[in-house]
Parts: C-alpha cells; structure tokens; sequence
C-alpha cells in the first residue's frame, strides 16, 4: 500500500529528498576526489586513505542493523530529520578533526548517520510512489548524485585548494541546516506502515526480512552491484592524477563534465525502466558499463579530453544501473516491512561498499614514482561482480508491483 500524494505535493517531496540525498551523497563522494589532498596532507598511501573512505561504509553498516530494529515503528519524516540532524553535525566534526585518527572517527560516526539516512529516503520514495512511476521517482532522487558531481564536488574542491580540505565538510553541515528547514516545510508524514500488532521483540521484523528467500536474493544482488563499483570509484580521482597525468586543478572539470553526463541520462533511464521493464534496462546498462571500467583501470598518460570521455562514460553507466535496481530491489520487499528491508539493504551495501574499498587498497600500492600499481586486478575484479549481479537479477521476484 502507498500513500497517495497530489501531483503537486510529489514533485515538491521528491525535490525535497533529492535536496537531503545531494547533502548525505555530496559528503560521501568528496572523499574520493580530496584523496590525494589527504593523502599528502597527513602523509599516507593507498593502504591508509582506503581505510579512511571505509570506515564511513563500516559504520553504516553497523548502523543499517540497529535501525533494522526500530525504522519501521515510527514515522517517516520525523525519524529521517533528527538523523539528518545528527548527519550534519557527525560531518561538521570532520571538518573540525585535528588530524588523520580523529578523522577516521568523525568519517565514522557521518557513516552512522548517513546510512541510516540512505535507506529511509529509498523507503519514502517505496512507500510513497506507486511502483508504476517509481523508476521515474527513483531516477529524480538519484539525480542528486549527478548534481553533488556537476556543482558539489567542483566547488568542494576549489575551497580546498584555496582553504584546505576542512572546508567542504563545513559547507555540507551548511547545506544539512537549508535542506533541513526545507524538509520541515515539504515532506508529509507517512505513518501507514506502523501496524496495531506488537512484535514479539526487536529483531522479530529482522528476522522476519531474512527469513524471506526473495529478500536474502534482492540483499545478495544489491551487494553485488556495489562491490562491483566501488574497487574502482575511491581511487580513480587518485589513478587520475598519478597515472594519466590529470593535473589536481582539472580534477572539478573531471566532476563537472560527468555530473551534466549522467544528470541529463539519470532522468532517461529511470523513464526507460518504467517503460520497458526494470530487469532489461538494467541488465543493459549493466552491460553497457562493463567497457569503461575496462578502460578507465587500464588507461595510461591522456589528454584531458580522453579522460573526460572514458570517466563520464563510467560515471553514467555505473550510477546509470542503480536506478533500476533500487526500485528492482525496493519492490522485492513485503511493504509493511519495507523500513527493516532497506534497512538492512544498506547495511549490505555499506559492507560491500567497505569491503571493495579495502580490498582494492591492499591490491593497489604506490612505487616510488608515486604511481599506482595494481589498478587493472580492481578492474577484473568489478567486472566479475558485474557479471554476476546480470546473472542474478532474473531471480529476483517483485512482489511491489501493486504497492
């Protein structure tokens, strides 16, 4: 069951959580481009700035499971504002931290928050658009990924180079504060999930998500997507400048021409999975993205026009394929437990998302020139995740079509 909005009040909800996810997307993604900043900054390598990007995926992670336990027995909007609330004070704490270990902690308790976060708007977008329009609705919000690239990333990055890398994190603990009084504003209360029963204890409805085979399968395919990208997405910003040559100055241009890529395609593929079936159009993506991320892990010394075109290439095919499959994944779950479901859909994410970055930290190194050595295994290795998640969708039975 969803709740039914005036066409008005949809398009206003939806903006208003593609404003919350730009923040929680934006203060995700700097990581990757600050990398080589950070890692000269504190004097660290490929092993220690891996680290630093996972411990955000390892404390979602550990987040997505305890919220498990409560997100489906309160309301939505409230529950998502004081975790926006606490998100933005976890990142202005990174932009405060003295040095690299206090970092770690920050980045840490920004993951706690920023996870739980992820899997509540996914969850208002399943409960609240009907699964005929939710690519559509699932490609608006995930164009916040595309616009952090266009205009939150290249400003992010001017600031640090012209006022150190503390300076994003406090202008995203700014956005928090404006998109907060917009959701206050624009985002309804839905409270329909939350039953009259009791449940027997905490983790009952986790428990009960699990027991699912459908769910374990959606979990297991979802894993498989992230795995796939992010061995490759923490280090390329780093790859870019020590081993094609892009100078750390054009790394916004980089951000800047993939972001405009994949916010004009983000909107086209979530209208084509509406129109021609979530499993084909993702499948097709999928495999369509296999070609760059080939490419942008073997690449050698270019011009910047050739990485502009191998980078925005990858950039749009690799967010490209999350569209259908949020909603692919979104609608595998029993609707009154749909919060416990993503939940714990972010949780797996979180860990995939930890572990393909510390496994591509200890498969790359630095030799002495400061290049990167190992990049091409990350390649094989995302291409084999890939490979399965295309197997694996077809398995995958939607239950949500009518909710």
């Amino acid at each position: 069951m969803t709740t039914q909005l005036a066409p008005r009040t949809e398009r206003f909800f939806l903006l208003t959580l593609a404003g919350i996810q730009f923040s929680h997307v934006l203060d995700f993604m700097i990581m990757m481009p600050l990398g080589p900043i950070l890692m000269a900054a504190f004097g660290i390598g490929t092993h220690e700035f891996g680290l630093l990007v996972a411990s955000y995926s390892f404390s979602a992670a550990v987040s997505g499971i305890l919220a498990a336990t409560f997100v489906d027995l309160f309301e939505r909007k409230r529950l998502l504002l004081i975790v926006f609330t606490l998100f933005g004070l976890a990142t202005l704490a990174c932009g405060l931290a003295p040095g690299y270990s206090t970092l770690i902690l920050a980045r840490g308790m920004a993951g706690v928050f920023g996870g739980v976060m992820g899997a509540l708007v996914h969850t208002m977008i399943a409960d609240a658009i009907p699964f005929s329009r939710r690519g559509r609705a699932s490609g608006v919000v995930s164009s916040a990924f595309s616009l952090s690239t266009i205009a939150g990333v290249p400003l992010s990055l001017w600031l640090a180079n012209h006022l150190g890398w503390r300076a994003p994190f406090v202008l995203i603990f700014g956005l928090t504060v404006a998109f907060l009084a917009v959701g206050l504003r624009f985002l309804p209360e839905l409270r329909h999930h939350i039953g009259e029963e009791k449940r027997a204890h905490l983790l009952s409805a986790t428990f009960s998500v699990l027991a699912d085979a459908n769910h374990r399968r959606a979990l297991l395919f979802s894993a498989l997507i992230i795995f796939s990208g992010f061995t490759i997405i923490p280090y390329i910003t780093v790859y870019a400048v020590n081993n094609v040559g892009i100078a750390q100055t054009d790394i916004p241009i980089v951000y800047l021409v993939g972001g405009t890529a994949t916010f004009i395609s983000a909107r086209l593929i979530g209208r084509w999975a509406d129109r021609h079936g979530k499993v084909e159009v993702y499948r097709l993506v999928a495999l369509l993205a296999l070609l760059p991320t080939l490419v942008i892990t073997h690449a050698g010394v270019l011009p910047l026009w050739g990485w502009l075109i191998i980078s925005a290439s990858f950039f749009v095919l690799i967010s490209g394929r999350m569209i259908p499959a949020m909603a692919i994944i979104a609608s595998a779950a029993d609707p009154k437990l749909r919060g416990t479901f993503l939940s714990l859909n972010g949780t797996v994410q979180s860990l995939a998302m930890g572990l393909a970055t510390t496994l591509a930290g200890f498969l790359t190194s630095l030799d002495a020139s400061g290049r990167i050595v190992g990049y091409a295994q990350v390649g094989y290795v995302a291409v084999v995740a890939n490979l399965l998640a295309i197997w694996f969708v077809a398995r995958i039975v939607m239950h949500g079509r009518n909710n």
